[in-house]
């Protein structure tokens, strides 16, 4: 029988943490007010907290990710303007076309290199001329970490080439930054040096940081007053959010440099994978708390792995027909990254 979730060691994401105690504490006791009129004291403090934290005038508190980056794009973006980003960028891989659907800005795709990043070449070849039959090149778009690059890390000087290039031609900058956090840590760097030429970010807390629910979208007092009309067109206007606002201040005050424990179990993971007959993985690849790789045996695939590990306590998700993806968090220790190698290595052994 399968392990429920909830007694599993679960990689399947950093998305499915608890709240810490510390969390559920501020949770309960926190300061709240309506926040559509700018009234939750909670709510207040996260977004100032956040805009100093990422190096940007203000802050935004919103209810995922997804609507963060939907949200950016549009305030950055009109109808019919163009936006330049990775083929396997978040935004334009899982985000169900929102920028387009929704704000009707066509997305010009550059494939992604394995580390992650564009080609600046290819990004400055990609910009539109001034000519009536183009659309007009409005946006840059970065994902740092770079989730289907294996969370691989976009380090400063290219974050800031790419600022000084997008900018030199007219164009913002926005960085997906569902785990900025984890890229700054890796790097040994503050995140708002990463982001110092960025337009905007968004920012997650759920993730790595283990709030329950939210992310944070900065930028200049312009652009924050757009995204927050915008916020609102898209149904993210909250109330008295303050009592998940409390949790995202306790996030940036308390997990961000734990960040390096999870860090160093994906590095631990990828190892023991590596050790074994069959995996396929290069551990020097693995930058920060997703590991990715895939399993070469016959008559074993990625699903039928995946669902034999459940069976044995282990979650993890399939990323295609041998491909399998880890992601290490707050609530995976060392002892059960070994444990999960270990049920890896008892399921492959089945199909020697």
């Amino acid at each position: 029988m399968n392990a429920s979730a909830a007694t599993a060691i679960d990689f399947r994401s950093d998305t499915v943490t608890q709240p810490t105690p510390a969390m559920r504490e501020a949770m309960a006791r926190a300061e709240v007010g309506d926040d559509v009129y700018g009234e939750d004291p909670t709510v207040n403090a996260l977004e100032r907290l956040a805009a100093e934290r990422l190096g940007m005038d203000e802050a935004l508190f919103v209810p995922s990710g997804t609507m963060g980056n939907l949200i950016s794009v549009l305030a950055h973006c009109g109808r019919g303007d163009e936006m330049i980003l990775g083929a396997d960028a978040h935004i334009f891989y899982y985000e169900q076309g929102g920028a387009a659907a929704l704000g009707g800005v066509n997305p010009r795709t550059l494939p992604n290199r394995p580390d992650g990043t564009l080609d600046l070449g290819e990004i400055e070849d990609a910009i539109r001329a001034d000519n009536v039959h183009y659309p007009v090149s409005r946006l840059l778009a970065l994902e740092n970490t770079h989730n289907r690059c294996g969370g691989r890390v976009l380090p400063v000087d290219y974050m800031d080439a790419a600022a000084e290039l997008a900018h030199a031609h007219g164009m913002s900058l926005h960085v997906d930054g569902a785990r900025i956090w984890n890229a700054a840590v890796a790097l040994g760097v503050p995140v708002s040096r990463l982001l110092r030429g960025a337009d905007s970010v968004s920012a997650c807390l759920s993730k790595g940081l283990a709030a329950p629910v939210g992310s944070v979208v900065a930028g200049d007092r312009e652009f924050i007053r757009r995204a927050r009309r915008l916020r609102k067109a898209v149904g993210g206007g909250m109330r008295q959010a303050g009592v998940i606002a409390a949790a995202g201040i306790v996030a940036l005050n308390e997990m961000v440099e734990r960040l390096t424990e999870d860090q160093a179990h994906a590095r631990l993971l990828a190892e023991g994978l590596a050790a074994l007959d069959g995996v396929s993985i290069d551990p020097s690849a693995v930058q920060t708390n997703l590991v990715y790789f895939d399993i070469e045996r016959a008559g074993l695939d990625a699903p039928t792995l995946s669902a034999a590990l459940a069976e044995r306590g282990v979650l993890l998700s399939p990323t295609g027909a041998q491909g399998l993806r880890a992601v290490t968090h707050c609530d995976v220790d060392e002892v059960q990254v070994r444990q999960a190698v270990a049920a890896v290595a008892e399921v492959m052994a089945q199909y020697g």
